[in-house]
């Protein structure tokens, strides 16, 4: 355990160091912070199954090489990325409609989240996330001035692809992730705008929307009674909450 850790720290000083070369003006405390928190997601997989932890090493240093990839190839300007924002939101789409292809997507736990293509099993979702991200990210650096007005034309792209977005979430069950990306959404939004409307407006449509999936969506309906009760079926539903508690 103490060579994976020391073996890891290595990795994440070196990615630490790039992102310090190729982006010196970048926040330079969310990557020690998602270092931190992948250290201990994989130190309790270690504690449980080392294979498994293993496996998941692999993935942290792929991805940690992807992401001094990525720093490096747009180290010249990074805005390059802008010019691909509709099809970054496009993509995310397609991403997030791949488990509903029969065959190859499966429902875990209820959701259908997980793409298996031969020895490769993963959530495209992950990917649509970034991408949804970089979407936005450029969406609203180019239209901020004009959203604060409120022209239908201008907001009517942006809605669209991202109540495309929330669809797909909810036919694939996967209402987590749907929270998620509407909160990443509101953020970005707020901060490109600077106009607090944006979030009591946000604020109303999520309670509203909460209300609705809850009175459709059985599934919904047990998460609230598990939380409330997780000892009504403390060896079924409420095991891994009582687990975590």
């Amino acid at each position: 355990s103490l060579s994976y850790g020391l073996f890891f720290l290595g990795l994440y000083i070196v990615a630490h160091m790039i992102a310090r070369v190729t982006v010196p003006n970048a926040d330079p405390y969310l990557l020690p912070m998602a270092g931190l928190l992948t250290g201990v997601g994989l130190t309790e997989i270690y504690r449980l199954d080392e294979q498994d932890a293993f496996k998941q090493g692999l993935w942290i240093v792929i991805g940690l090489a992807a992401f001094a990839a990525a720093l490096t190839l747009l180290r010249g300007d990074f805005r390059r990325l802008e010019s691909y924002k509709y099809l970054f939101g496009l993509s995310a789409i397609a991403l997030l409609l791949l488990p509903a292809v029969p065959l190859a997507g499966k429902t875990v736990n209820g959701a259908r989240l997980w793409v298996h293509v031969g020895p490769l099993h993963f959530q495209p979702g992950e990917l649509a996330k970034i991408f949804l991200i970089v979407f936005l990210a450029g969406y609203l650096r180019e239209k901020r001035e004009v959203l604060a007005q409120f022209r239908l034309k201008d907001l009517g792209p942006l809605f669209l692809i991202w109540g495309c977005a929330m669809l797909v979430l909810v036919v694939t069950n996967d209402l987590g992730g749907g929270l998620l990306y509407f909160g990443i959404f509101l953020a970005m939004l707020y901060v490109a705008t600077a106009q607090v409307w944006f979030v009591l407006a946000g604020g109303a449509l999520f309670v509203g929307g909460a209300a609705a999936l809850y009175n459709v969506i059985p599934r919904v309906q047990d998460r609230v009674q598990i939380w409330l009760d997780p000892w009504e079926d403390p060896l079924g539903d409420g095991f891994q909450i009582i687990q975590s508690l």
